[in-house]
């Protein structure tokens, strides 16, 4: 059987596919991808190679799509699924390095480090300019909480915050458990955060759900962080809100268009970004391709994979 790897994946998880299957590693234009997809029985993928309906139906022999990674917005799960082809996908791969780039958003913006930074290179001096804030005793707001979102309350615990989540899909004793408070009223975890991170997919429901009205509900000083997807907050909304200082700073790994090359938020200096770096770790990398890499091989097997985001729509 034939196995298109189509985006970067760790070198051991290519190895390891290798043993079994002949395994091509190049990644193809969408023109291109629509003319060869027919070749393969797999094909895994990243963030960077698009699978609409299109280039699915194309997939005359394919069985399964992997996702090194979460979010499997990049591809039409839909189209598969009527076509009897798995989606595989590793979400625990990378929990840690998510969470982790969540963590140093937060300490970077109540400690204003990327503007003492660039400001103390140009030769300044501002001691006195640039006051920052404590995490102890702040209220770090979820919208959304699931693995990611659960590592990142261990984390803030740990600096003594306060943790309230917004999540309809989860009980709350999955947050008691962890310490959380779980609330039912996204506009509280609004109002009452210093800081409010995204942890959800993007879904048609959460697509532009933080807009001008949501934003108009936060504290003048509190912080936004999206580490999840773009698109789930509406970027003209947020730049008006931080130009019109209506909130005080927002930290972006993620953004409704990528790559993002021009974008007026970048002009803000409350805003800092990042380019979907997130779960840019070798350990994360390494794990995402391993995980991937066994799914793809189970279902080419003949075996029920572990991580699929449509089992059971397949059973």
């Amino acid at each position: 059987m034939k196995i298109l790897i189509a985006d970067s994946i760790a070198a051991s998880a290519i190895a390891e596919l290798q043993k079994e299957f002949e395994v091509t590693n190049q990644h193809y234009s969408p023109a291109e991808l629509l003319t060869e997809i027919d070749k393969y029985h797999a094909i895994i993928v990243r963030s960077a190679t698009k699978l609409p309906r299109e280039v699915i139906e194309k997939g005359t022999q394919l069985k399964v799509i992997g996702r090194a990674g979460i979010g499997v917005d990049n591809i039409d799960v839909q189209a598969a699924t009527e076509k009897g082809i798995y989606v595989v996908n590793s979400p625990r791969a990378s929990t840690i390095s998510v969470a982790e780039m969540t963590i140093a958003f937060i300490l970077a913006l109540s400690r204003k480090i990327i503007q003492a930074s660039s400001r103390t290179k140009r030769g300044e001096w501002p001691k006195n300019q640039l006051m920052g804030m404590e995490l102890f005793d702040k209220t770090l707001g979820f919208v959304g909480c699931g693995r990611i979102g659960a590592e990142v309350v261990k984390r803030a615990k740990a600096f003594g915050m306060k943790c309230l989540v917004y999540d309809p899909y989860l009980p709350g004793e999955v947050f008691q458990k962890i310490g959380a408070e779980k609330t039912e009223d996204l506009n509280r975890v609004l109002q009452d955060s210093d800081f409010v991170t995204i942890h959800a997919l993007l879904t048609d429901e959460t697509r532009g759900m933080i807009s001008k009205e949501e934003l108009d509900q936060m504290k003048p000083s509190a912080f936004i962080i999206n580490c999840a997807r773009g698109g789930i907050i509406d970027e003209e909304a947020l730049y008006n809100a931080l130009k019109e200082n209506k909130i005080a700073g927002a930290a972006l790994d993620v953004f409704a268009v990528e790559p993002m090359k021009n974008n007026k938020l970048f002009e803000l200096e409350n805003v800092y970004v990042s380019p979907h770096i997130s779960a840019s770790t070798k350990e994360a990398q390494e794990r995402a391709g391993q995980i991937t890499a066994q799914q793809v091989k189970l279902v080419l097997n003949g075996q029920k994979p572990e991580f699929s985001v449509n089992a059971n729509q397949l059973e």
